[in-house]
């Protein structure tokens, strides 16, 4: 019997179809707009990303008996807030996405006021917009009226997960997980809890959000009426990046994945413990399992990797798709001097400067699109090795995400890192984490041995090129992201 996951990503909602021995199935994808209503500010339709749910599972019920499936995992973009009726389950306004830079002021304000130490203390984050909470204070600051039916109780507030699970139960349930609390800076990542102190100090009221779950175990059934005639219980939650650190089974302390999606993430276990960093990275929970057992891990955040790619198909229209960009990248040896600063949204690990913007240096006239091409993929294995420069002990880089099936980028970050990266031979590993929760709160998978006897390997790329040249290209990327700070000040 198969497991059903929907992955409601940054751009798109995924749902996949998960065996016993741990292949996909079947799949669907649905793409929802993006809305930009200043510079700097990214915001979705709840309505659409919900029709977008929709419309993936339809596509994949079009390929499975929908009597094989047993439960349903979900997992979604992180930090973005959504706002919803609990009556009619409509939203009043769109959410607020998790790249959107709209509360730099509000972080620079708590931040002026010596709020920030107690903050990242208590939740293991910093004072960033990425985050929901700042989101939260400015809807209170900027939406009133909006507001105060949030205090009212007429109002839920959430994460992705969230308001998908309360459209798939007709607003029965309103829950999350430890993964996606933690992002919110409203949780308190040593107690396991929401924090009265963080909603104090954010103005957010504690009623508001939802409660607390395992990240698996039966939460809730779906309501057939309201979820394509599917009775399945909601039986895994996790952020997109948790999931995947589950999907790539890395269930021991020190294992390391990175995920190339509209970001990239790097994420390490770290076992029952909170780890701090002094190197920019974030202290995260990982995921709480059914008894309570708490596990972390230290994540390192960059905002843009993928959505630059996107950025040349969309905005610059200089590729047709993102497959085609390590065929147009081979047509040139090097960038010939240009470099890419995808801060499109601001930098996040491990600079962390919401005012720094996208820059592009060395143009010259023998520039050629597949300079710019190629100065992006080497971009995104720049920005890892930014990250990976603070984790020395790692020997190993487990790659997923759609990026990674690109081998010149595979080849570029384990050259960059000077580690071998290893391809799984499924790369979609967030949707598959979210079943394998799933499916291990259900018993289609007894234990989390079983599902590392899962994990194939497709690829292993190991470091190559000359040393020296390489360290020279990634001085020369430093230099150009020193450039781009503080632009949008």
């Amino acid at each position: 019997m198969s497991v059903l996951a929907i992955d409601a990503g940054t751009t798109g909602v995924t749902a996949v179809v998960v065996t016993p021995d741990g292949r996909i199935q079947a799949k669907g994808y649905q793409e929802f707009r993006q809305h930009f209503p200043q510079p700097g500010w990214v915001e979705h339709s709840a309505e659409e990303i919900w029709q977008a749910t929709l419309e993936a599972t339809r596509e994949v019920l079009t390929k499975v008996d929908a009597d094989e499936l047993t439960a349903v995992g979900i997992t979604n973009q992180r930090e973005t807030v959504v706002l919803w009726d609990r009556e009619t389950l409509g939203s009043p306004r769109r959410a607020i996405v998790w790249q959107d830079r709209r509360t730099a002021d509000i972080c620079d304000r708590l931040r002026a006021d010596g709020h920030e130490e107690r903050v990242a203390e208590l939740t293991g984050l910093r004072l960033d917009p990425y985050f929901s909470g700042t989101k939260l204070t400015w809807l209170a600051e900027n939406e009133p009226h909006t507001w105060a039916l949030v205090e009212s109780g007429r109002y839920a507030v959430g994460t992705v997960d969230s308001y998908l699970i309360a459209r798939m139960t007709r607003g029965t349930w309103h829950v999350t997980d430890v993964s996606n609390a933690c992002r919110t800076l409203l949780f308190d990542l040593e107690a396991g809890d929401w924090s009265d102190e963080l909603c104090g100090l954010f103005g957010v009221p504690r009623d508001a959000l939802p409660d607390l779950v395992p990240n698996w175990g039966e939460v809730a059934p779906t309501d057939p009426k309201s979820f394509l005639g599917l009775s399945l219980p909601i039986a895994g939650i996790a952020g997109d990046q948790q999931s995947a650190l589950f999907g790539q089974t890395c269930f021991e302390e020190g294992e390391s994945k990175c995920t190339y999606g509209t970001g990239s993430f790097i994420l390490t276990n770290t076992g029952g413990r909170v780890v701090r960093s002094d190197a920019g990275l974030l202290s995260t929970a990982a995921w709480r399992s059914p008894d309570g057992q708490m596990t972390y891990a230290l994540e390192g955040a960059i905002f843009v990797t993928g959505a630059a790619v996107q950025w040349l198909r969309d905005g610059l229209q200089i590729v047709g798709n993102a497959a085609e960009t390590a065929a147009i990248a081979a047509t040139v040896e090097d960038t010939d001097g240009v470099v890419f600063v995808p801060a499109l949204t601001g930098l996040g690990a491990p600079h962390w400067d919401p005012h720094a913007r996208g820059t592009i240096i060395g143009i010259t006239r023998g520039t050629t699109r597949a300079h710019l091409v190629r100065a992006t993929l080497e971009a995104i294995a720049f920005e890892v090795r930014d990250v990976l420069e603070t984790l020395p002990e790692l020997t190993t880089l487990r790659v997923d995400g759609g990026a990674a099936a690109n081998d010149l980028l595979c080849q570029f970050q384990a050259d960059q890192v000077g580690r071998a990266v290893e391809r799984p031979e499924i790369v979609e590993t967030t949707a598959l984490g979210a079943a394998f929760l799933a499916g291990l709160g259900t018993g289609t998978w007894s234990s989390t041995d079983e599902l590392r006897d899962t994990w194939a390997l497709d690829r292993r790329f190991e470091p190559a090129g000359d040393r020296a040249a390489l360290d020279a290209a990634y001085a020369l990327w430093s230099k150009a992201v020193e450039r781009s700070k503080g632009w949008a000040d």
